[in-house]
């Protein structure tokens, strides 16, 4: 993902002083010169215009009147004034095309589908499509600029890709894994920010078999969704923070009904209402221990928009599998945030296998597999096979309601173990970087990008440091222990008070140099190479 700005365009006094300090040194302002009068200098709490003191030293400043000039080129449409006013950003963004050397048709293309084909004004089309091609023809003439600037393709793998937002890619592999299980998918859900989408968008997918239930509250929302596993549902629902703690004593008798389902927790910051647009790493602990008793989860966190399909995909299988509700970790970062997505070659999808009881004659309902410790699927219905559910603890093997001592011991490990044999079945840590390396950069979430961005760069300046990330929370990976102890120092970025370090340390006895952020706003890759030059000097 991108770090700091290399163009900011500043419509207004306020704007350039939020963002002006996300500019790179001599990076280029574009500024909207007629905004800058003296009632908008007030607002913005300026005394001096920035534009006349030596608040923009060290940046490239180019002044354009953009509300001047959008209404010079829109003097002969029927628009109205505020609508005419509104189109300045389409000029700005031509001068923008031609500064990147950007083609415009994809813009036009996109106009013409927004306004046009949706009937929502064709003329304000138009109207911003003179806009954009004036600001194109302006940068040009005008010489603004002295250079122009060409971001070359990515180099990717064959194959056919789309853009995807991190939320978008948990409906698709949602409805993904849905197939693949041949299982109905229902999410019960209460919407909460910034989660929403999932459900906005399952809701569109009815011809996939997709029910979509908009419950009056979170915890209305879990318990539903513990229904639908009951009666044989591939069983979601979707939440943040807030939302999580609401749902925890319905997560715990998920837990001790052993059935499986997925909890989507997609972070911001807190506590309570918190930063709801804002992201952060903060629920982890929650996921983990938030609930009463004994309550062993798996947690699995994607670390990027493209990640999140696949990590959905996984979280189901573990959930089907072993029979465990699954919470899967993303954030507002990821669920926000884009990214190119190699579609996947459908055919070649692993199927995910499902058996459910059927024969009453060795039908019990907690018995174990042997592998896995599942207990077996049991559909409502199915003669036979009555059995008692619910949150009291329950007998070993029968399943019938217990409060006997050593059964609760033993059905408390039982529960505990299965979860951790699913190590078993999941991949060890992958190290990047220098095979040298003495420094590891261990991260787990959304930190991915902004960790790989630097650790690419300090290998390329010659630094022994790697990167390994993180996708199984609980369990963790096999032999991570001992990963982690044959480097000299291990560094854990984490968007929260050093959640995921407080874990390492406690479980693994491995020492992590905690490093954490908690501002709202994701890790930039500078962050990450100033803080390991830092332990590289502090080592030498």
């Amino acid at each position: 993902p991108g770090d700091a700005l290399d163009v900011l365009v500043a419509m207004n006094p306020a704007a350039l002083k939020v963002n002006l300090p996300d500019l790179k040194p001599q990076g280029i302002i574009i500024v909207n010169s007629d905004a800058f009068n003296a009632s908008d200098l007030k607002k913005a709490g300026y005394e001096v215009s920035p534009l006349d003191d030596s608040t923009l030293d060290g940046y490239r400043k180019i002044d354009i009147p953009l509300t001047t000039l959008t209404k010079e080129t829109l003097k002969d449409s029927e628009l109205d004034t505020k609508s005419v006013a509104r189109c300045k950003n389409f000029f700005a963004l031509g001068v923008i095309y031609w500064l990147f050397q950007r083609p415009l048709q994809n813009t036009i293309d996109w106009l013409d589908e927004t306004f046009a084909k949706r009937k929502k004004r064709p003329d304000l089309a138009s109207a911003n499509q003179s806009v954009l091609h004036a600001g194109f023809n302006y940068a040009d003439i005008a010489s603004l600029f002295q250079v122009q600037y060409e971001v070359p393709k990515a180099t990717l793998a064959p194959g056919t890709y789309r853009n995807i937002q991190g939320n978008a890619a948990v409906g698709l592999g949602l409805v993904a894994a849905s197939s693949l299980s041949n299982l109905k998918l229902f999410l019960g859900s209460y919407p909460i920010t910034p989660a929403t989408d999932i459900l906005h968008q399952l809701s569109a997918y009815k011809n996939y078999d997709v029910t979509t239930f908009q419950a009056e509250d979170e915890i209305a929302a879990m318990c539903a969704t513990i229904g639908a596993s009951y009666a044989g549902c591939l069983a979601v629902t979707t939440t943040s923070g807030p939302g999580v703690c609401l749902k925890s004593e319905a997560m715990g008798l998920a837990i001790m009904a052993e059935l499986p389902m997925l909890i989507v927790d997609v972070q911001r910051g807190g506590p309570s209402t918190g930063l709801p647009t804002k992201t952060e790493q903060s629920d982890l602990l929650q996921v983990l221990y938030g609930r009463n008793g004994d309550s062993p989860i798996p947690v699995l966190a994607c670390s990027s928009p493209a990640d999140v399909f696949d990590t959905t995909l996984e979280a189901c299988r573990i959930a089907l599998k072993y029979m465990t509700p699954v919470v899967l970790l993303s954030d507002g970062y990821i669920a926000n945030g884009s990214e190119p997505w190699k579609l996947p070659d459908v055919e070649s999808m692993e199927k995910i296998e499902v058996n459910f009881a059927t024969d009453p004659d060795t039908y019990a309902p907690y018995a174990r597999d042997v592998e896995t410790l599942a207990r077996p699927w049991a559909l409502p219905g199915t003669k036979g096979l009555q059995h008692r559910l619910g949150g009291l603890e329950k007998e070993d093997v029968t399943g019938n309601v217990s409060t006997d001592a050593d059964n609760h011991e033993r059905m408390t490990h039982l529960r505990a173990k299965k979860v951790a044999g699913i190590a078993q079945d999941i991949p060890p840590l992958e190290i990047d970087g220098a095979e040298d390396a003495k420094i590891l950069v261990l991260g787990w979430g959304s930190t991915r990008g902004a960790i790989t961005g630097a650790v690419q760069r300090l290998v390329a300046q010659g630094a022994a440091v790697a990167q390994g990330h993180l996708r199984h929370i609980n369990p963790l990976p096999l032999g991570l222990a001992e990963t982690l102890r044959s480097y000299d120092h291990v560094l854990l970025p984490e968007m929260n008070r050093g959640q995921l370090s407080l874990v390492i340390q406690g479980t693994l006895n491995v020492e992590v140099d905690s490093y954490t952020k908690i501002t709202g706003k994701p890790f930039t890759t500078e962050q990450i190479v100033e803080r390991v030059l830092q332990i590289v000097e502090q080592n030498s």
